[in-house]
């Protein structure tokens, strides 16, 4: 009898957002045979990216971990594959002895696979620790969110989507939003382009956005805030500003001119290394462009104390000119953003949270917490904690003080290589029921394979804790669907259900505006775009958006900054060394260094480096490059080891962390770095 072979319809576990891309899987026999992009997919139309290849290596792959594995020490030679049940009645009494406010959950992309954007898996996750009334902590803080505060402290939180700037943009400020990182947006680009359409990159180095721009700005970093508060002199000083939009939907329009009258263009391009006449010419055309959009990075332009005031600067800009609530302005896709409508159902059961000491969503706290023992017994959940947080030897002084730490993963990874006691093997993307959203679309990810060994799904797991932790009523549905069902009953996905998402071929288009606030109304406390903001006074924080440099330091002169590639994101499948295509295309850490200096230190291309600084070091190699300035060095973010160079010292109040529905506890990340030839 021949073999049935079926063609699957799912989406690319990769979690580039705010791209996702569609996915026809081939099956033969319930085997995995090949992977390929959907063209009937409305977001990526056949797009299929280096990474989403290599997700199929992902399935049988020998590095997988397949059964539960627990030791009693912490060396390579004392692991032992254990059953379900002997591991879980262990996490279980490891609970129960700490106290449930000294058991902390970490949730990283991994666990996002088959449910980004629909947040799935994190609202099981919180409802749990809602449950049960342990530390449960928001994965925002790691990314997107404190770009996403300094933006809400201004107002606009909506995105416009990709689709209406390929349709109406004229000008378009790729600030900071590099496209390797979402893709999708390069198709309306192009399409925006074609039509007339000018493009600027602005960043700390010549990305691969610069090759599709008419015009590239490179600036020093951390100096966002500097340069759009030049911006914002020249527009107000030249009477560029739209009077009509900012008497009616803004508040503190007269104490921001007066703020920005001195804010001299010297001050500007001393600090952002930019002629003055290209920022006066560059102000003038956006201000006079209409309609105009930013898109304003999501993650990488935000690792810096002062990441969060470029944020709230550049947020300012499309509100002086008029460019909210129009196609083709406003704010266009980045990180965390949603479209106008947007929205999902909640079943987090936060009514269900007792009292107790919880600590702040806020990235330093948790390391201190795994330092002075509040924290004994920890969850790490499709996350690499080593390679993701800031002033990672804190991290690691922190981790090995725990009682037990608790991975659930596909790859074993540093962090549980070196502190992990019970590790737990994940199911993949094809593996278990799941949906995604978009801006845009809601698709369904049907679970297309058995899993191998003995992989769970983490509602699996979190069911069988509930069970023994007598948490009644945890999962009340009858199946994996109902949470899922739960979470789509909301009025923006026209009320889907799993089943109807099925019989509609796995496609549902969301009830949304593709124009971010249509209606002019913001989410602060007046309403309107707050140029002056009386909730960031209260909070401590300046009123008015201000630019702050960063320290600078003599012993080690190099602005050290990371960001993403086409090749990985963050710090999954092992940072990508577990898939052979990624680690043959990304094999080691390279440095971007420009040539003078690289020429003053003695190095060339492909040698050997030190990067270091007083909190640490780390070994890579020089790439040496053009396409960065003097004075800059960068790298991929995710290697094992990098963020023993980067600060840990909180970005903003604990009390501010929370003042929105995501948080914005990121570490500063701040680094200045020395580089030398390894001996």
């Amino acid at each position: 009898m021949a073999s049935a072979r079926r063609t699957i319809r799912t989406m690319c576990p990769m979690n580039c957002h705010p791209t996702l891309c569609g996915m026809l899987v081939d099956v033969e026999d319930g085997h995995l045979v090949g992977v390929k992009g959907d063209p009937e997919n409305p977001d990526s139309q056949g797009f299929l990216c280096i990474r989403g290849q290599a997700s199929q290596e992902i399935i049988g792959n020998p590095k997988r971990v397949l059964f539960p594995l627990v030791r009693d020490r912490r060396t390579d030679d004392a692991w032992r594959r254990a059953s379900w049940d002997e591991a879980l009645d262990l996490v279980v009494a490891r609970m129960q002895t700490a106290g449930r406010e000294a058991v902390g959950f970490w949730q990283g992309h991994g666990h996002f696979a088959n449910n980004y954007g629909t947040r799935i898996a994190s609202q099981l996750l919180r409802r749990f620790a809602n449950f049960y009334g342990c530390q449960w902590w928001h994965p925002a803080m790691i990314c997107w969110g404190l770009g996403g505060f300094g933006i809400g402290l201004t107002g606009p939180l909506e995105t416009n989507t990709k689709e209406d700037m390929g349709a109406h943009a004229n000008l378009i400020l790729l600030w900071g939003a590099n496209l390797a990182s979402q893709p999708n947006t390069g198709r309306y680009l192009s399409a925006a382009k074609r039509r007339g359409a000018w493009v600027v990159t602005i960043d700390v180095r010549h990305t691969e956005a610069a090759a599709q721009s008419d015009e590239v700005f490179v600036i020093r970093p951390g100096t966002d805030a500097a340069l759009a508060l030049a911006f914002m002199h020249v527009i107000v000083g030249e009477g560029l500003y739209d009077r009509r939009f900012v008497d009616a939907h803004t508040v503190g329009f007269d104490r921001l001119a007066e703020h920005v009258r001195t804010y001299s263009l010297e001050q500007a391009a001393r600090e952002t290394g930019l002629a003055a006449d290209r920022i006066v010419a560059l102000a003038r055309r956006y201000a006079t462009t209409r309609p105009a959009m930013i898109l304003l990075g999501g993650s990488s332009m935000h690792k810096g104390a002062n990441g969060w005031q470029g944020a709230r600067a550049v947020a300012c800009l499309p509100a002086l000119t008029g460019n909210l609530g129009v196609p083709g302005g406003g704010l266009g896709p980045r990180h965390g953003g949603a479209s106008h409508g947007q929205a999902l159902g909640n079943i987090a059961a936060v009514t269900r949270r007792p009292p107790g000491r919880y600590l702040p969503n806020q990235m330093p706290r948790i390391t201190g917490a795994l330092l002075d023992g509040r924290v004994r017994v920890l969850f790490l959940l499709g996350t690499d904690m080593l390679s993701s947080f800031a002033d990672a030897e804190h991290v690691a002084a922190g981790l090995v003080r725990t009682d037990l730490v608790v991975t659930h993963d596909l790859f074993m990874n540093d962090t549980a290589r070196r502190f992990a006691d019970v590790v737990l093997p994940a199911t993949s993307w094809l593996e278990e029921l799941g949906c995604k959203s978009t801006n845009t679309h809601l698709y369904l990810m049907p679970k297309i394979l058995d899993a191998p060994g003995e992989a769970r799904s983490l509602t699996w797991m979190l069911r069988e804790l509930a069970r023994r932790l007598n948490l009644v009523d945890f999962f009340p549905w009858e199946t994996d669907e109902g949470p899922i069902d739960a979470i789509l009953d909301h009025p923006a996905t026209g009320r889907a259900t799993v089943a109807a998402l099925r019989a509609e071929g796995g496609i549902r288009a969301l009830r949304i505006s593709h124009v971010a606030h249509p209606d002019r109304v913001f989410p602060t406390p007046s309403g309107k775009v707050e140029f002056y903001s009386e909730r960031a006074r209260s909070l401590g924080l300046p009123a008015l958006p201000v630019y702050v440099p960063l320290p600078g330091s003599d012993r080690y002169p190099l602005s050290f900054r990371q960001g993403r590639t086409l090749t990985q994101f963050h710090g999954f499948y092992d940072h990508g060394q577990a898939l052979p295509t990624l680690a043959r295309a990304d094999p080691e850490p390279k440095l971007w260094v420009s040539p003078a200096d690289a020429a003053a230190r003695g190095l060339e291309d492909g040698a050997p480096i030190r990067i270091f600084n007083d909190r640490g070091e780390f070994r890579a190699r020089a790439h040496v490059t053009g396409r960065i300035p003097s004075g800059t060095v960068w790298m991929r973010d995710g290697w094992t080891g990098l963020n023993r160079l980067t600060s840990g010292e909180p970005s903003i109040p604990d009390d501010a962390v929370d003042i929105f529905d995501f948080s914005a506890g990121q570490a500063a990340f701040d680094a200045t770095v020395e580089v030398e030839r390894a001996g």
